[in-house]
């Protein structure tokens, strides 16, 4: 493995890190909908850093559609990209929605804490401890 894999895999490993102690540590909406963004961005790029080989070229068709000439040996699988593509538009829409469900829970209970979730309390006096 060459230093700059070990950058790149430790970088993801850091951001996935970052992403995952948001998530178990805030109580506050935004702040788990960003590190549940943050671990997604790690995810993603776990996935292309994967499917990068050194000395391998994009998989781009030049000129006629043929593959009579095209070294097919040479390119890299196009596979992780497009998953990867998918996965951010979906992560977008995920995303948005979870701010939405965030907004209607700010304007119901008046807080963005999780505090004030009554976890099945009935007294008022109680759920807003």
């Amino acid at each position: 493995m060459e230093v700059t894999e070990l950058v790149v895999y430790g970088s993801i490993l850091l951001l996935a890190a970052v992403g995952i102690w948001g998530i178990l540590s805030r109580r506050n909406l935004i702040k788990l909908i960003l590190s549940l963004t943050i671990l997604e961005t790690a995810v993603n790029l776990l996935l292309v850093s994967v499917g990068y080989i050194s000395g391998r070229s994009a998989p781009i068709v030049n000129g006629d559609t043929g593959l009579d000439g095209s070294p097919i040996g040479e390119i890299v699988d196009p596979l992780p990209q497009a998953l990867v593509l998918t996965a951010i538009v979906i992560g977008l829409a995920t995303t948005a929605i979870a701010l939405i469900v965030a907004v209607g829970y700010y304007r119901s209970t008046g807080t963005l804490e999780l505090k004030s979730w009554s976890y099945g309390l009935t007294n008022e006096k109680e759920v807003r401890k």
